[in-house]
C-alpha cells in the first residue's frame, strides 16, 4: 500500500497557504522595499528603517526566494555582490500590497499623506500598471504619484 505524502501545510485553505509564504511583517516590507522603494541589496534592506535583525533578514530573503516569490541575479558592477528582484510571483502580489497600504492609511494614522493615498485608491489600476511595467523594464526607482514617494 502506497502512502500519500504528507503535506507541510497546515490546510489546503488559499488564505493559509498564501499567509505561510508571505505572512509575516518582515517578509510584506521586504516585498514593500523591492516593489516600492526600488530596494536590491541586503544593505538597503537592512537600512531601511524598520529595525529588523540581520538574522531575520537573511531568513526572510531565503523563504522569499524558496517559495519562488523574489530571485538572486549578481550584481553587474560589483560580482560579489548579490541583487534581489521579485520573481513574477512576485510582482503579482502587487494588487494585494497596494489594497493593504489603502486599507491601513484609511483606518489608521501613517506617515502617508491623505492626499497621496486618495490618489492611489482612485488611480489603482494605473498605479499597478507603472509597478508592473518597472518591474518588466527592472527599474529600481522608488515608486512615486503625483511626483511624491509613495513612501518616505
Amino acid at each position: 500500500m502506497q502512502r500519500k505524502p504528507k503535506s507541510k501545510r497546515r490546510s489546503g485553505c488559499p488564505v493559509s497557504v498564501s499567509l505561510e509564504m508571505i505572512g509575516d511583517r518582515w517578509s510584506l516590507l521586504i516585498i514593500r522595499d523591492l516593489m516600492v522603494r526600488g530596494y536590491r541589496t541586503f544593505k538597503e534592506f537592512e537600512d531601511s528603517g524598520e529595525g529588523v535583525a540581520t538574522n531575520i533578514l537573511s531568513d526572510r530573503l531565503r523563504k522569499l526566494k524558496s517559495t519562488g516569490i523574489i530571485a538572486t541575479e549578481v550584481d553587474a558592477t560589483d560580482q560579489r555582490r548579490l541583487n534581489y528582484r521579485l520573481t513574477k510571483k512576485g510582482i503579482d502580489l502587487a494588487p494585494v500590497l497596494l489594497e493593504l497600504l489603502i486599507w491601513g492609511a484609511q483606518h489608521e494614522k501613517t506617515e502617508a499623506t491623505r492626499a497621496v493615498i486618495e490618489k492611489m485608491a482612485e488611480h489603482r489600476q494605473a498605479l499597478l500598471t507603472e509597478v508592473r511595467r518597472r518591474w518588466e523594464k527592472n527599474d529600481p526607482r522608488p515608486l512615486q504619484v503625483n511626483g511624491r514617494w509613495v513612501w518616505p
